[in-house]
């Protein structure tokens, strides 16, 4: 799953945003694929944005936080994406993909080039390991990104209960994720009991 782009207007950042607009998004998608992990990919130039990434999912890479090793899976997805895929995040054909640092040089020349950021305009995390990270290992001018991948698991699913759902959000989260188990679980029993009745888009007429 490739986290998209999204856009806050700048008087609406820091008010709680991102734990909907990302994180209930990927955990409902988990929660429907039964729980199975499956792999994030995030593309960025904003520290606050790889930030967020390299805590809340599993074995991301790069994570300046924990220094976290490149893996096989983590570069044969990384040449996968960059090969098929870079034009659909606004990344051009002479874009140059850095294998060892996951830097894509030169990113802003694919359709992507009204998003090009200056370091001091791109948002801030609140850990300043995130900020050095991004400060030393892009080039601002030129328009450098970092390519992130990393896993959605049970881990992250905790961590992100924990740590990123507000308090009083946090019922209807878990009260949401129930429900989602349980009509995973139930549906597929019901169509089992009843093969000769249409369900739509589940089971089209004959």
């Amino acid at each position: 799953i490739h986290l998209g782009l999204v856009v806050i207007d700048p008087n609406e950042r820091a008010k709680g945003f991102s734990w909907i607009l990302y994180g209930l998004t990927i955990i409902l998608y988990f929660i429907k694929n039964r729980c199975s992990p499956f792999w994030v990919s995030n593309v960025t130039q904003v520290p606050s944005i790889m930030g967020s990434v390299s805590e809340g999912f599993s074995n991301v890479f790069p994570n300046p936080s924990t220094n976290n090793r490149r893996t096989y899976d983590h570069g044969i997805l990384a040449r996968e994406i960059m090969s098929r895929h870079r034009h659909v995040f606004g990344v051009g054909p002479d874009a140059e993909f850095d294998e060892e640092r996951f830097v894509i040089a030169n990113a802003y020349t694919g359709g992507s080039d009204n998003l090009k950021k200056t370091f001091s305009d791109a948002p801030k995390h609140r850990r300043t390991v995130f900020n050095e990270f991004a400060e030393r290992e892009l080039n601002y001018d030129r328009g450098d990104d970092i390519l992130q991948l990393g896993m959605m698991d049970l881990k992250a699913y905790y961590n992100y209960l924990a740590h990123s759902v507000p308090a009083g959000s946090l019922i209807l989260v878990i009260y949401r994720a129930i429900f989602l188990m349980v009509e995973r679980s139930l549906v597929p029993f019901y169509q089992w009991l009843s093969p000769s009745q249409p369900m739509g888009v589940l089971r089209p007429r004959e």
